[in-house]
Parts: C-alpha cells; structure tokens; sequence
C-alpha cells in the first residue's frame, strides 16, 4: 500500500471513531447515522477526483452551516423531546455537518487538523452522555487509531518537505529516483501507536486512582435517569406493573452472603394509606437526618444478631426517585453520602441529582420465631391507625371474604400465611392491566381474578385490616440474576415487586409476607450462546461501573488502606524472617563455640559445611543457567537489531557524501565497493569517511563524539570543493597505497 493511501485509509479510520463514539450514545436515529456513513463512504471514493468539492466552496458551506443550525434552533427546527439533551443533540449534528463537508471537498493539510478536531470533539462529546463500557472500548479504539493519524501526518508533512528539497537536489545533482531515500513504512505505524497507547495507560493508571472524584462528573454524569413508578409518596394503583415491562438494569449488588434469590427483597418505599385507587403516606415529612460519624459509617441503628448481618455493596444507576434501596432491615450505610433520611416507614432517602452511586449497606435479616409471631397477640399502641385504615367507602364484600379465609385462624400470624396462601393458589398473574373501575381492589378479587404483584400486595393489606391487623404494603424490587463472572446480582426493572409487611406488637418487628403467586414476576435467564453473551456482556459493564465509573473517593481510602494493610504484612513477614534468621545463626554460632558440648559443636560444623556446600553448587548452578541463557540465538537477533536502529545514522552521513560527490560528477560504478571507489578518487576526506562507515558498518565499532565531529569537518572540506566546480585529481600517495 502506498503511504499516501494508507495516510488517507487511517484519517477516514480516525473520523469514523469519533462518529461511532457518539452514535452509541443515543443522540441521534438511524436516518442520521446511515446519511453520514454514506457521505464518508462516497467522500472516500472521491479522493484525488474532480468531483470533489473546491476548498473555497467547502469554507462557504461551513460558514453557512453556523446560523442556519444557529435558526433551526431558535424557531425549533429541532424536535428532540428532552430539553436537557437539546443542546448536545443540536451540538452533535453541527459537528457532523461540519466533518461531511469537508470530506467532500479537496483537502490541505489544515483541513485534515480540521478533521481530527471534529472527531476528538465526538469523542467529547460522548463522554458526557455514554456511560457503558462499550464506549470506553470505543475510546481506546479511536486513541490507537488517532495516534497513528497524527504520527502518519506528522510523516507525511515532514517527508512533503524533505522531498521537495530533496528533488530540487536531485534535479541540480542528475540522481535518479533510486537514489532519493524513501519515507518510512506505513507498516510501523500500528506498533509505534499501540507503544505509545501502552505508555498512556501506565502513566494515567495511578492518577486514575489517586486523583479525587467529584460528584456527577465525568462518564455518565449527565445520563438521563431511568423512569420509575411507585416510589413516590403517591403512588397510584398498577404503576408498579408499568416498569415491569422494561428490562433496564437498576442496580448491581454485591454481598457477602450467597442468599437464593426468592429471599432477596430490595426494600424501597412503603405506603400506609389507601382510599381505593391510591396509596399513600400519611406522614410524609415525618424522617429522621442521620450523617455520618466514626468509621465512615453512617448508624441508623444496631443489629440484633451479628449472625443474620448481611453485607450488601449496591451500584445504583441514575433514576428519578431518592430512594436507596437495600434489604431490610439496614441498620448502617457507608458511602460518598454525608447523610441519609430515613422516614418513619423504614425508608431510605438521599437527596441526589440523577447521577449514578454506590453504597455500602449492613442489613438485620433477622426474623423473630415463628412459635413468637402466633402468640403474639397484643393490642395495639395509639398511633397505629394509619396502618388500620381503610377507605371510607370499600366493597364490603372484601371484609366477609377476609373473615371466610381466617375464621380458623387464631392469631394474626395464623391469619396473615391464610390470606397469602388463598391469593397465591386461586388467582393468576399477568402484567396486562385488567382490574379497573371505582373500585380496581373489588374488581380484581371478584371479577377478573388477574393481576399483578401490586394488586396482590394491596388485596391482602386491605383484607388483613378488615380483620384489625395493621399492615402496609412496601414497594421495591424482588430477586435478580446472579452473574457468576463478576459475583453479582443484576437487578433490572422487571424485578420491581410489592409485598406486605405486618405489625406484631410484642415482637416490635414489621414482618413481610408475600402474596403473589411464586411465578409472578420471576425472570428466567436466557440459555445457549445468548445468554452466555449477555451474561459476559453484563460482567464487562459491572466491572466498568464497579471498578470505573464508581470509584469515588471512599474506595480510594479503602484501597490506601488495603495497600497499607499489605505492606504492613509484607514488613512483618520480612522483619520476622530476618529475626528467625538472627536466632538461628546466633543459636548455630553459639554451637560452634561449644557452648552445648563437643557433640553439638562437631554437629553444627558439619551442618555448616553442608550449607557453604549447597550455596556453592547453587552459584555454580546460577553461573551455569547464566552461560546457557548467554548462548541463546535471542541475544545475537537483539544485537542485530540494535545495530539496525544505527544503520540510518550510517547510512545517513555517507549519504551525504555521495550527494556531494555525484554534485561534482563523482559516482560510484556498481562493481566498486566503498572503499575502491573512495581509492579511485584520491580525496583524502572521502577515504577518510569512507573508512569511519566501513568500521562502523562492518566492524562492529560505535562513533565517538570527536568522530562524529571529524566526519562533520571532512564533509564541510568536501562542500567546499564542490564549490569550486572542479574535478578533484587523485592523490599519487593515496594511489599508490591502493595499489599495494
């Protein structure tokens, strides 16, 4: 390939990177993204033909673009429906105009700058609105790619210039093509690109952990957040069902436990009030701050059992809602939150603006016995009746119904495991939105009998109150997939579930129960080659936003304080090593001066003997391994190689003296070596030089500075005499040791 093209080939490689680290990021449809990788494939194909844009036409049409994208936004030409992606959208596609004309017009070396300016801007671009692990490939690929292009445009500026001096040389020197040194091979330039990519990160890699993070900068800080429904303070009957619908990853959790799946409730918000369609809050203002205190840790209460503690670490995406979520019952957060509020319903909140997080959680997953719970029938303290509310007009046919499935259940335990058995074995599950009318709660147990976890959660708190049990229902998420490469719990939108918590007074404890039948909601993890690719696909991901996009500056001081941990360890390993020797040998000298008899003394000479035996036999053995690696072929193919790196400065200053020489009509014949023909003219400095190159060239020998400095003085003597124009005439002296 000639280098030219190649230059082109990897130019038009650098454009296309930047464009396709923008288009992942969602900014624009397909009709966008087909018109420009049609511009570029037609662009291409037009090099060097008539067909392309004139240059001063090109800077026209830029400058025409400005306003007119400039009026489009001003009387909305642009229809992008989120106003906080309005202006990167319209930023976007300015920059791809701008990249399309130019690549149609004739191109300078200043439009090819212009060209890597408008991809490097994408690839900017991109970074505040992707954030998967795709674009940092994608990232990667245009630095390795865009290292090249300069290095080759660099190369070919440079050798633009060289070669016109080199050719009005030539012209005034006769030279022939064969004579004027060529560029270097295009073939260089991947390695010499992905060395200096190699060199980046290992420079980048410790400011990357060292350096402080801010809050909702970088990668992903402007992600738009996910649409929830049912973590409000209103939440209306059915919104459940409608992110069950999505498959968009909320969160990833890592724990210390491996606990299955059916046991892992993420508790959101809980909800006390119902009047037939919605649920509601009583007290929405009532919470608690807590900020952080001794350990980075912020304390929202103690664990009963050290035992049932559960360890969660959760990534939580950019959502619109304030609610962490966590297993009940948390009992401690640590995190780069200075505080979090917690309401009187268990609920956690942190006042964030979108961005994703990660915390750590410590949770209670203690649960009282269940011999407690059945005797638990203690009456209830003022200021339950939130939690015994019902609406004040509900189908009554609800309260008979309830007293019909508990009229052989003695306590509230008893009660509550009758009503969630009856709802998970006689009505079905589905996420279409059937139950409506005045009354959805009565429609769904008497009319349709379908419904989803929400319908169900609501069906057996309402029935619970009707018989004098306070209940509330929680909304969260249930379950998740558990990614064995990575050991973490994807949780995606489909897992958002309701359930019921109910009081028991003498245990003081919220208990849940679960209505819904055990297939509601249940994900069933793609098999074969897809879901291999997805769950690798999933572990890339979690480990850019686990090891990434998450690292703030907690898991900065976590990890200083693990690399001190390890060195700590690493010097009490040594220091004890090094005091185990001392011991030794002063136990083995002590021996040896016979201060445990004559036996002991004979025996730790002779152990002595044996150990200076062995270190001698492993020197020799190291001297021997160090012979053989000596004589390896991969030595003598790195000398070559070495010596090849020195071949251009050789070839450079004898070079140079031909050019000289052919300048004052000297030319070596092909039969002469160097040396005869440096003989045959009888010029002191030419032979002179010509010796230096043969013992560097063929005798293995180094210039030093004051040779280099000679060689310099010998071609300026040799310039002078070009000057005059006159033919040389041989040295008789010179000759006549020639010929002997």
């Amino acid at each position: 390939m000639k280098f030219e093209r190649f230059f082109q080939l990897i130019s038009y490689a650098a454009v296309f990177c930047g464009f396709f680290s923008l288009s992942i990021s969602g900014t624009f449809g397909m009709p966008v993204i087909v018109l420009f990788l049609a511009v570029m494939i037609a662009a291409w194909f037009m090099e060097g033909w008539r067909w392309q844009i004139p240059e001063r036409l090109g800077t026209a049409l830029i400058v025409l673009t400005l306003p007119l994208y400039y009026l489009g936004f001003k009387f909305g030409f642009f229809n992008l429906s989120n106003s906080e992606t309005m202006l990167p959208g319209i930023l976007a596609r300015l920059i791809l105009s701008l990249t399309g004309i130019k690549l149609l017009q004739h191109k300078s070396d200043r439009d090819w700058i212009f060209l890597y300016l408008m991809s490097f801007f994408e690839v900017l671009l991109a970074a505040g609105l992707s954030i998967s692990a795709l674009y940092f490939g994608s990232f990667l690929l245009y630095l390795l790619v865009m290292i090249c292009a300069v290095i080759a445009f660099e190369i070919r500026k440079t050798a633009g210039g060289v070669a016109k001096k080199v050719a009005a040389e030539a012209v005034k020197m006769r030279l022939s093509d064969n004579d004027v040194p060529s560029t270097m091979p295009a073939g260089k330039l991947p390695v010499v690109g992905f060395t200096l990519i190699v060199f980046i990160i290992l420079l980048a890699t410790p400011l990357f952990f060292m350096l402080p993070r801010v809050g909702g900068a970088g990668l992903g800080g402007n992600q738009k957040p996910l649409r929830t429904s049912g973590f409000s303070e209103q939440v209306e009957l059915g919104d459940i069902g409608k992110i069950q619908l999505s498959d968009d990853v909320v969160m990833m959790v890592h724990m210390t436990k491996n606990e299955p799946p059916e046991d892992l409730y993420w508790r959101g918000a809980a909800l006390d009030t119902f009047d037939n369609k919605l649920w509601s809050k009583s007290k929405p203002r009532a919470r608690e701050l807590f900020e952080k205190g001794d350990h980075d840790a912020i304390q929202l209460g103690y664990a009963t059992d050290l035992e049932s503690q559960v360890l969660q670490t959760i990534y939580l995406e950019p959502l619109d809602t304030q609610v962490l979520f966590a297993l009940p019952l948390a009992v401690a957060v640590r995190g780069n939150l200075p505080f979090v509020y917690k309401d009187i319903y268990e609920g956690l909140t942190f006042l964030r603006n979108g961005e994703r997080i990660s915390y750590t959680v410590s949770s209670d997953r203690s649960v009282p016995p269940v011999e407690g719970l059945r005797a638990d029938n203690e009456p209830y303290v003022v200021g339950m009746q939130n939690y015994l509310q019902l609406p004040d007009n509900y189908d009554k046919r609800i309260f008979n119904l309830a007293s019909r499935i508990t009229q052989t259940s003695a306590g509230r335990y008893d009660k509550a495991k009758a009503l969630e058995f009856y709802l998970q074995n006689n009505f079905g599950y589905t996420l279409e939105p059937k139950a409506g009318g005045r009354e959805p709660l009565a429609d769904f147990l008497f009319s349709v009998r379908e419904g989803h976890c929400e319908y169900f959660a609501t069906a057996m708190a309402v029935m619970l109150r009707t018989q004098g049990i306070a209940t509330r229902i929680v909304n969260g998420f249930h379950g998740g997939d558990y990614n064995d490469a990575v050991d973490l719990t994807i949780v995606h939108q489909f897992n958002a579930h309701s359930w019921v918590e109910v009081y028991f007074p003498k245990e003081n404890a919220w208990v849940p129960f679960d209505p819904t039948p055990f297939a509601g909601g249940a994900s069933t993890p793609a098999g074969g080659i897809a879901g291999q690719f997805k769950k690798y696909f999933e572990a890339i991901d979690a480990v850019w936003t686990q090891y990434f996009v998450s690292f703030d500056n907690q898991e900065q001081r976590s990890l200083m304080r693990s690399a001190q941990r390890k060195i700590a360890d690493y010097q009490g390993v040594v220091a004890s090593v090094v005091n185990n020797a001392q011991e030794m040998l002063a136990g083995w000298w002590a021996d040896v001066r016979g201060d445990k008899g004559l036996q002991s003394r004979l025996a730790a000479l002779g152990f002595g003997i044996i150990y200076l035996a062995v270190g001698a036999l492993g020197i020799l053995l190291l001297i021997w391994i160090y012979r053989k690696l000596a004589q390896l072929a991969f030595w003598e193919k790195l000398a070559d190689w070495l010596k090849k790196k020195n071949q251009s400065t050789i070839v450079e200053f004898y070079q140079r003296m031909q050019l000289v020489l052919a300048n004052s009509g000297f030319r070596r014949e092909p039969y002469q070596t160097p040396l005869e023909f440096a003989y045959s003219l009888g010029i002191v400095e030419a032979v002179n030089i010509t010796e230096k190159y043969n013992c560097v060239r063929f005798g293995e020998r180094q210039l030093s500075k004051d040779e280099q400095k000679e060689i310099e003085n010998w071609l300026a003597i040799l310039k002078e005499k070009r000057g005059s124009n006159t033919k040389d005439q041989p040295d008789p002296a010179i000759l006549s040791d020639h010929s002997r």
